[in-house]
């Protein structure tokens, strides 16, 4: 049972806006948008600049994300749609509309899903990794404190579109929601507050990345265990806020789906910690499989080899007799 809170100190107002038109008419850019793609801008140079360090290619992440994005953008949104079965298959909707009339790649018809987004990105960066020959656990712990970062920045969005709040409170920082609002719970006054959940967030998860960059470096973590952590951190804190949220999902057993996903994780994040330091207790040899290092830093030297043959000028041989001296061209 939802109880009434109101204003009584002070509070956080959500942005009158939630985008822009590029011009009258033009299309519609979503500050949501903007968030998610500069977290993803954020999180690949992180990622390149651990990865450097580590000896890798400069830019080689660039290669992985070619697939890691796409599959992780695809992967967060059939996961929404599976836990949101009932806005997606419920009463007067056929079975095709995820697919045709709410199209599954319509994020803004209902939105996506990290924990999906970590499922396709894990098979996008795995088949990466198997391209570039780059280790996958390498480019995952590398990739750990950026990605905790870009979700931090990601969930700026959500307070620009005024979604995913939390229950009513009457604590000094709650949210205002502009009032009529779609998710906005019957019953209460026009002048409730909510927990800021997506404020909750994102100093988590900003702990969080100094927490991991401290912890990997302090500890030497490798083999994986730096994302092992990040597992950990990221899903300890969602089933707190998951808990607080009021906005819809399927319950299952008590809990909602996305506790259930949280839950999943941090053992996932334990499992992985403890069986690769057990399984490799020692550090990475190198940031690439046996055999796919990377040897750059030099000069590259592209002539007299066997793949490149200068036509910059023709090749001449000797003549014998009384023209010794001279040369003829060859063709």
């Amino acid at each position: 049972m939802l109880s009434p809170a109101v204003n009584v100190v002070a509070s956080i107002p959500s942005p009158p806006i939630n985008g822009f038109s590029l011009w009258p008419g033009g299309p519609f850019i979503h500050f949501y948008a903007l968030c998610i793609l500069v977290g993803i801008l954020v999180a690949g140079f992180m990622t390149n600049y651990r990865l450097t360090k580590r000896g890798a290619e400069p830019g080689v992440v660039i290669d992985i994300c070619l697939l890691a994005v796409p599959l992780a953008i695809i992967g967060a949104r059939i996961f929404h749609v599976l836990t949101h079965w009932g806005f997606y298959f419920g009463q007067d909707r056929e079975w095709w509309n995820p697919f045709v009339k709410d199209a599954i790649w319509n994020i803004w018809d209902g939105g996506i899903a990290i924990f999906g987004a970590l499922i396709g990105g894990a098979i996008g960066a795995w088949l990466g990794c198997k391209w570039t020959g780059i280790r996958f656990w390498t480019f995952a712990d590398a990739l750990a404190p950026g990605l905790l970062l870009a979700q931090a920045i990601g969930r700026f969005g959500n307070w620009f579109n005024q979604e995913l709040y939390g229950l009513p409170t009457d604590l000094p920082w709650g949210l205002e929601i502009a009032y009529p609002n779609s998710a906005w719970p019957v019953g209460l006054p026009e002048d409730t507050l909510f927990h800021p959940t997506f404020l909750y967030e994102v100093i988590w998860n900003t702990l969080g990345v100094v927490f991991l960059l401290w912890a990997g470096k302090r500890f030497r973590l490798q083999w994986g265990r730096v994302f092992a952590l990040y597992l950990i951190w990221y899903s300890a804190g969602r089933i707190v806020w998951e808990n607080l949220r009021i906005d819809p999902s399927e319950i299952f057993f008590g809990l909602r789906t996305n506790v259930w996903a949280a839950i999943v994780g941090v053992v996932v994040g334990l499992t992985i910690f403890f069986a690769q330091q057990r399984r490799h207790p020692g550090f990475e040899p190198s940031p690439y499989v046996r055999g796919r290092e990377w040897s750059g830093g030099g000069a590259v030297q592209s002539q007299n080899t066997d793949e490149f043959v200068d036509l910059s000028a023709p090749p001449t041989r000797e003549l014998v007799g009384d023209d010794a001296t001279s040369t003829v061209a060859t063709t």
